[in-house]
């Protein structure tokens, strides 16, 4: 039994534009959809995660999803949105890159089961190695006119910017290539159907007259809105870069946080993009933030849904406890608990100062420890003032005058984490 795709993307606000009967085609049994990735680095980023949750969703309709790298593509470059052109791949890295993108892809779609809908991983460089530039131009290219290509977006605002450079043949062709893997899919798979985000329409459309052109058939096109933010800043980017899937890129802790950190109108229309909560429960969970949303309720929820369907409960749990190491109450246990990335994450930006393990041989006394040795606080007597009124923490334990600063006070043999009142930290980095 099929279920309403369409119907499903256009309430998630996932829908931007779709070729005329894409629905009815879609709602007369199982159809095969494919969606391209760029595989231009070993990790997908949340940019691409708008596709693949139209691929999940796609699998939940009863619909076949096909996930395609594009390794030939990923060699030219999409000129789509884009001022300058990409770094090419070899084969080597583009292999490395599929294999890591697979994994990744796999906690969102069911590869593996004997269902008839499971999911397929292609790479159209697999199918583009062995055609000859002739062969293309010949069965490919003689059927697309330059007038039609020139007549798409994504090329008439490379050819209008100011970009000194202008658009390289390589580029100017892209729209061919990617319509090639369309005529291919539905000529191999009875793929009908792809989807994209809505700057990739005019590369779809190419695909669909392909398939009409050479194929005999009829192809449907689907795009999804790009996801913007609030504020006019450009969503998946913070200060450090792109905010990746992969854990030693982006730890779960700044993912955990960067959503939690999303505004009421973004996280409102995130939530129903970026999580499978149903929406009756979206729309109950919409009015309860509304009547307190000094509880932050719809951002915790995104955040906790998204962080353990890309990495796991046990991360979510860890993102958390160390979120409550900045934010809330939390024990010398809990900071103790963090490894060497969160710790640096989450005091990421607090001041540091170096000092020898053989300093802690016999005990580093809290007078140096504030003062003299880090410069945290700005004199000796200061150090004793803030002492004597309690408010100074060892790993968020608070200490007296006499307390001596050993190596069991160590956070992963190599930081200790000192504290003057609620929110003034310091990090001791022992070498």
């Amino acid at each position: 039994m099929t279920l309403n795709f369409v119907k499903e993307l256009e309430w998630r606000g996932m829908l931007h534009d779709a070729m005329p009967g894409t629905e009815e085609h879609l709602l007369e049994g199982m159809q095969s959809a494919y969606v391209g990735i760029d595989p231009t680095a070993d990790s997908l980023h949340i940019g691409h995660l708008v596709g693949v949750m139209m691929l999940r969703h796609f699998q939940l309709a009863g619909h076949k999803p096909y996930a395609l790298i594009g390794g030939a593509t990923g060699m030219i470059g999409d000129p789509s949105g884009k001022s300058t052109e990409r770094n090419l791949l070899d084969e080597k890295t583009l292999r490395h890159n599929e294999k890591a993108l697979k994994e990744q892809l796999s906690r969102f779609l069911d590869f593996e089961s004997d269902a008839e809908n499971a999911a397929v991983l292609v790479n159209n460089y697999d199918w583009m190695k062995d055609i000859s530039f002739l062969d293309f131009i010949r069965d490919v290219g003689k059927h697309i006119t330059v007038n039609y290509m020139m007549a798409k977006d994504s090329v008439k605002k490379r050819l209008s910017s100011e970009a000194k450079e202008g658009m390289s043949f390589t580029e100017f062709t892209y729209q061919l290539v990617q319509g090639y893997d369309f005529l291919h899919l539905y000529k191999e798979h009875n793929c009908t159907l792809q989807m994209g985000g809505s700057d990739q329409w005019g590369n779809i459309t190419t695909g669909t007259e392909l398939i009409r052109r050479i194929g005999g058939g009829k192809g449907f096109a689907l795009t999804c809105p790009l996801i913007t933010k609030a504020d006019g800043t450009k969503f998946g980017k913070t200060e450090g870069g792109n905010v990746w899937l992969d854990a030693n890129r982006t730890s779960p802790y700044r993912f955990y946080q960067y959503w939690l950190n999303t505004s009421d109108m973004d996280a409102e229309k995130y939530i129903k993009i970026f999580t499978f909560i149903p929406k009756g429960e979206i729309e109950e969970l919409v009015s309860q933030h509304k009547e307190a949303p000094h509880t932050r309720l719809l951002q915790k929820r995104l955040a906790d849904e998204i962080t353990v369907m890309v990495h796991s409960q046990d991360d979510l749990d860890n993102a958390v406890k160390a979120s409550a190491i900045l934010f809330g109450k939390s024990t010398g246990t809990d900071v103790k608990g963090l490894d060497e990335k969160t710790f640096l994450d989450v005091f990421d930006g607090v001041p540091q100062a170096e000092i020898s393990a053989s300093e802690l041989e016999s005990g580093l006394d809290m007078i140096a420890a504030l003062s003299a040795k880090t410069g945290f606080l700005g004199s000796n007597g200061e150090a004793r003032r803030e002492l004597k009124q309690n408010s100074v923490s060892v790993n968020k334990e608070k200490v007296k005058e006499d307390y001596l600063i050993t190596k069991e006070d160590l956070i992963n043999e190599k930081f200790v984490l000192l504290q003057r009142g609620k929110k003034n930290y310091f990090v001791l980095v022992v070498n």
